[in-house]
């Protein structure tokens, strides 16, 4: 039987994907970890690999094709002993054969988009059907996300029992968190063709918002350009209405000397070496300390270091900070992992190497997922003071400011200084008004005695 090649889910948010490039040809052999196509998703350019070998005897979905829902197969793989010629496109409607190959390292997608990604977790195969019946599938398939499968799997529950609530009633991650925390799963129940979705529970009733004709209608035709969303743009306006209705911002500002950090930063940098061309071995910005102090701040003011999960806080034991990084028509946030163990030279290097892939669309899912805080810095545009929007389920942001002179009282005399307003978003279920100030003020020491970073 040939082996189905499914269109993957390369973040936990997409739903349908597009098939830029096939890198294989029908007739090639594969092998296990071969590239075999580029997928375009909302955030970036991402590359299919096989986890089986044989002969790509069937493509399906043709280069180009827009819009190819996750998990519609997208290939053919004539196995060991199977004759490649041999193998047709399944007929419309009917079962698709057992999906044996799928992009490495995909993550799991969910039914509804969190505002940030989860962890990733490698897909696992589709267990067989129990005798009782198929849930959330048809034919002999169940229907279910591989973190689902892998949950299932460690909570040992049996996958078959559970109800699926996500599309055409696919298994996802809650439906197996929500049998866990009862203590037994829900019955098997008929195919997702004929079965209700499940109940989603009431959401605040707001005023509807004026279509794209009614909008277009309150200006004079011609003098404006109308510019599609493309997926990334409907992504973050999605999750940043999610962020602002859901999630109880309040803010926290301070203004914080930079004339230490300036100073020890330009002797961190002239005593970089050079190699033969001149080029310094590392170059720090006032970003890299900023990142090392917050990691910092988060670990001497650890329930600060804290996300949301629904039911619960999750209290991080280490400070992995996101970093917002502009691109042409959106952002990313990739996260530096354990940013308090790491140096400022590490930071700046592994922040370089993250915003170059950004601004290319090739980053990995599991380099902008996560993270318990965030930074965002606009002062590199002289913008002296701003509040980010969380990026949940994230507990805090941090938005920083402009650097610049400034006048302040010192020893009841005035005197000029550099300094940066920064301003911290907290999420009010996460960190309260005491717990947010007593992070600045651990960030202020930092940033104004910079060689605490250092030891």
């Amino acid at each position: 039987m040939p082996i189905n090649v499914l269109m993957p889910a390369l973040s936990p948010t997409m739903e349908k994907g597009n098939l830029a490039k096939w890198l294989k040809k029908e007739g090639d052999t594969v092998k296990s970890g071969d590239v075999i196509a580029e997928i375009e998703t909302d955030k970036a350019t991402m590359e299919v690999e096989a986890v089986d070998e044989g002969v790509l005897a069937k493509i399906l979905v043709a280069e180009g094709t827009a819009d190819v829902p996750v998990n519609q197969p997208i290939a053919l793989i004539a196995g060991e002993g199977e004759d490649p010629k041999s193998v047709t496109a399944p007929a419309a409607g009917a079962p698709a054969p057992a999906a044996k190959a799928e992009a490495a390292s995909a993550p799991a997608p969910k039914a509804e988009a969190p505002a940030t990604p989860v962890p990733q977790v490698a897909p696992a195969p589709a267990p067989a059907a129990k005798p009782n019946g198929p849930v959330a599938g048809q034919g002999d398939r169940i229907f279910a996300s591989p973190l689902a499968k892998r949950i299932a799997k460690e909570g040992g529950i049996d996958i078959a029992s559970i109800q699926g609530s996500g599309p055409h009633g696919r298994i996802v991650e809650k439906d197996v968190r929500t049998a866990l925390s009862g203590g037994t799963a829900r019955p098997a129940a008929a195919p997702a063709a004929v079965q209700a979705p499940a109940a989603k529970p009431s959401a605040p009733q707001l005023a509807p918002s004026m279509g794209a004709d009614q909008i277009k209608a309150m200006f004079e035709a011609g003098t404006y350009e109308e510019i599609p969303l493309d997926g990334m743009r409907k992504t973050i306006a999605k999750r940043l209405v999610e962020s602002k209705q859901t999630v109880p911002h309040f803010y926290l500002s301070l203004d914080c000397e930079l004339d230490a950090l300036m100073a020890l930063r330009e002797q961190i940098n002239t005593a970089a070496t050079k190699d033969k061309d001149g080029k310094p071995a590392y170059k720090l910005s006032v970003n890299d300390f900023v990142i090392k102090a917050l990691a910092i701040a988060l670990q001497r003011v650890p329930n600060a270091n804290a996300v949301w999960a629904e039911d619960r806080i999750l209290k991080m034991k280490h400070s992995d900070v996101g970093v917002a990084v502009a691109i042409e028509g959106g952002l990313f946030t990739p996260v530096i992992r354990k940013a308090e163990q790491k140096t400022l030279t590490a930071i700046s290097a592994e922040m370089k190497d993250l915003a170059a892939r950004a601004r290319n669309r090739r980053l990995k899912p599991e380099e902008y997922s996560g993270g318990s805080t965030a930074v965002s810095n606009l002062g590199m545009f002289g913008i002296k003071n701003f509040q980010a929007v969380i990026n949940p389920p994230q507990g805090t942001i941090l938005a920083v400011g402009a650097g610049e002179q400034r006048v302040v009282v010192k020893n009841g005399a005035p005197a000029v200084v550099q300094a940066m307003t920064v301003t911290l978003s907290c999420d009010h279920r996460v960190v309260d008004g005491a717990l947010g100030a007593e992070l600045l003020a651990a960030f202020k020491v930092l940033i104004e005695s910079p060689m605490g970073m250092l030891v």
